[in-house]
């Protein structure tokens, strides 16, 4: 009896979450839009303009996600409801365990859900462009670059997000000089903005013959992708366009043509490189999409700026200008110097794995 009160109170506290979340999400909203799209969808000649066709397609299926969980929600919901119900009539506590573990899960998905309701600003809903830049250090930062970069994806992919890589920059004995990828999915930008600025790692050095203990730094500049070109203007005449030779992995034709494709926007001083794609139109169209979204970038800077949410100046990537410290000599610990949130011990999590270790951080702040 006192497990069938405590799961009535628990199934009474997510039906006010749930409701709470529908209000959040403007789930009536959500469906007159999802109705628009049908619409413009089912009009004639509505597949003429493809690149506008594809744009409508891709937010009607964001739409139709959004409102397929909130409806699975409610149903497990009752679902949990009913087994309770029926755990009481038949008196039996076999089905404790599973209602137990399904109001568990429906937690965690609700609040998962509920995060996503705080994240309402103006690009929140937009896929991210990520840079990483290796800094202080050397090989060892470079080295650092490539992991911070592998933990980054591998998150991304835990999320749901798709991770296409634009630039890569590889070390000169190890690692990574500097890299920049795109994450697309339901508000890549808006989970991912808080990790912009430099990150620190302390650790032995593989790379020292002494077994010294270094320090390395990296910075994760994260910019918006702003679909709209109307949005955010661009004068031809505010740019220089160089192509030159793409190097590494792409075949004979990739490297035997002038490929590559660097932008850079004269009057921010704003550069812009790629060379993954296999034609200069597609590169120049990805450092269009890249430029686009550093620009975005910056006026929100500077609308913050003027609103007095200040994010702090441009610092060096170098001691005393990091976000967050990853500590693993003499202690293992990791630190956020925003919130002064710490997390350790790194052998508690995943066996050492650095990766994962990390990705269960991210996770929980």
């Amino acid at each position: 009896m006192y497990e069938s009160e405590v799961f009535r109170q628990e199934i009474t506290a997510l039906k006010a979450m749930l409701e709470e979340t529908k209000s959040s999400l403007n789930i009536d909203g959500l469906k007159e839009q999802l109705v628009e799209y049908q619409e413009d969808m089912a009009s004639d000649g509505f597949w003429d303009d493809v690149e506008r066709a594809q744009k409508v397609n891709q937010k009607m299926h964001s739409c139709e996600n959004r409102l397929n969980h909130y409806k699975s929600l409610c149903s497990r919901l009752e679902d949990a409801e009913v087994m309770l119900e029926l755990s009481q009539e038949d008196g039996g506590e076999e089905m404790a365990d599973e209602i137990s573990n399904e109001l568990k899960k429906l937690r965690e998905e609700m609040e998962s859900l509920k995060l996503t309701t705080l994240l309402t600003g103006e690009y929140d809903e937009c896929d991210c462009i990520l840079s990483l830049h290796a800094g202080a250090g050397g090989t060892e930062a470079q080295d650092w670059t490539q992991m911070l970069y592998r933990m980054y994806t591998r998150f991304g992919e835990r999320m749901g997000f798709h991770i296409k890589e634009l630039d890569m920059l590889e070390g000169d004995e190890a690692g990574i000089k500097s890299v920049t990828w795109e994450v697309s999915g339901d508000y890549a930008y808006g989970f991912m903005k808080s990790e912009r600025g430099v990150h620190r790692l302390v650790r032995i050095s593989p790379f020292d013959a002494n077994a010294r203990r270094h320090t390395s730094f990296a910075s994760l500049d994260v910019a918006p992708v702003i679909e709209d070109e109307g949005e955010i203007p661009i004068d031809p005449d505010d740019l220089r366009i160089d192509t030159y030779r793409s190097s590494g992995k792409g075949g004979q034709h990739v490297n035997r043509t002038d490929s590559a494709v660097r932008i850079t926007h004269l009057p921010t001083g704003i550069v812009v490189q790629c060379q993954n794609e296999r034609s200069q139109i597609q590169n120049r169209e990805t450092c269009y999409k890249m430029l686009r979204a550093r620009l975005a970038e910056l006026q929100e800077q500077k609308r913050q700026e003027l609103m007095g949410e200040v994010k702090g100046e441009l610092k060096k990537i170098e001691w005393g200008s990091q976000i967050r410290s990853y500590v693993f000599q003499p202690y293992t610990l990791v630190k956020d110097h925003r919130t002064g949130y710490e997390m350790g011990n790194i052998d508690d999590v995943m066996d050492g794995d650095l990766e994962g270790f990390v990705t269960a951080y991210l996770q929980k702040l």
